[in-house]
């Protein structure tokens, strides 16, 4: 794993210190069913108590793939990723926001940080009106 720079703001030590909460990750089922490496993972703000935010992908799913999340990733422990995994361990300690990868190729426990990909965030649809009527209606 590539170490931040010491006099980079975002020092491990800043970006691990959020409370921690829940166990579970989402993982690709290309990871757990067909026994992929994780190549991509990040961390968004957690969905429920249980979730950690972590989602990883073995990074070869395609944009469909990625679109049916209920039937393509499947909630695991993050202890059970990272003990399949071990070279995940420190980073799953970072707060939400951070993006790792392990571009084809690297050793095995080659992974960069990732600074310019957006991490997703649901759509929610929302109706905003200021007219009575038609907030009775809806």
């Amino acid at each position: 794993m590539r170490t931040p720079d010491i006099d980079d703001p975002k020092t491990p030590e800043l970006e691990t210190n959020q409370t921690k909460n829940g166990f579970l990750c989402l993982v690709s089922r290309m990871v757990i069913e067909e026994r992929m490496p994780i190549r991509f993972m990040y961390k968004t703000v957690p969905d429920h108590l249980n979730d950690t935010g972590w989602r990883m992908y073995s990074g070869y799913e395609s944009e469909e793939y990625l679109a049916d999340e209920l039937n393509n990733m499947m909630t695991a422990p993050v202890e059970a990723m990272c003990k399949a995994d071990p070279t995940i361990t420190d980073l799953v300690d970072y707060n939400a926001g951070t993006v790792w990868e392990r571009p084809p190729g690297s050793a095995e426990d080659g992974w960069e940080r990732v600074y310019d990909y957006i991490i997703p965030s649901p759509s929610v649809d929302v109706d905003i009106t200021n007219d009575p009527d038609a907030f009775k209606n809806l």
